[in-house]
């Protein structure tokens, strides 16, 4: 999560993610998702965010759902009508049930069966073509409709849309942060680097002591030396 993260210092104010949860608990990712959340919400940009069966309060994070199967678009809204669209096309989440959890099934042929709330009709399969054609004519469809059909106004551009510098920041601040981060790195870690300096400290002794006897002590005087001795308790 480090690109992320320096993304967010920059002037981007779009931010594509696909699959951030991959290898991640759940604690994990309502944290990095909740702090998304907070800066996208802050420098008034936009996240689009691609997560496969997150957790309800994960879920709960997300402003906007596009829910896409088999290439179409069954929902393109806010998530507090999620619910509502699927109720009018006759199916209903439990109360005990993740809201994602049932996206994701409700589309199945062969979960679809058992959200089936309409008890006084027989149940049919409802294909994903059916649901989006069913969305073009749900009130929120018709609006996202309408808001297309209408093409943008480039007058009404904000002068910063478009990124004139390569950094948000100065240098300086950039700097500043990044030995920041790693001085932060190295106190939590502080163990591991006084170990390691400790190691290193200890070979350097070691090769400097094996330098100084072989620079100071010739092979020659220590056989000598070892010769006489010999000699002296032969005698």
């Amino acid at each position: 999560m480090d690109d992320e993260g320096e993304m967010l210092v920059g002037p981007i104010k779009v931010l594509f993610m696909d699959e951030i949860s991959t290898g991640l608990d759940s604690s994990t990712t309502y944290q990095i998702m909740n702090s998304i959340r907070q800066s996208i919400h802050i420098l008034k940009g936009t996240a689009l965010v691609s997560l496969l069966q997150p957790a309800p309060e994960t879920y709960e994070l997300f402003d906007d759902i596009i829910l896409l199967t088999d290439g179409h678009i069954v929902y393109q809204g806010p998530r507090e009508n999620v619910l509502e669209f699927f109720e009018s096309m006759g199916f209903k989440c439990p109360e005990r049930k993740g809201v994602a959890d049932f996206l994701q099934e409700v589309t199945s042929r062969k979960d679809q069966w058992q959200y089936w709330a309409r008890k006084d009709e027989p149940y049919n399969f409802v294909t994903v073509k059916d649901f989006a054609e069913g969305f073009q004519s749900f009130h929120v469809g018709q609006k996202l409709e309408d808001e297309l059909a209408n093409s943008y106004d480039k007058s009404k551009c904000h002068p910063n849309a478009l990124s004139t510098k390569k950094y948000g920041v100065n240098k300086k601040e950039l700097l500043k942060a990044c030995a920041s981060r790693e001085f932060l790195l190295m106190k939590r870690n502080s163990f591991v680097y006084i170990f390691k300096a400790t190691q290193v400290s200890s070979n350097a002794n070691i090769i400097f002591y094996k330098h100084f006897i072989s620079s100071h002590f010739k092979p020659g005087l220590i056989i000598s030396t070892a010769m006489n001795q010999n000699h002296f308790f032969d005698s």
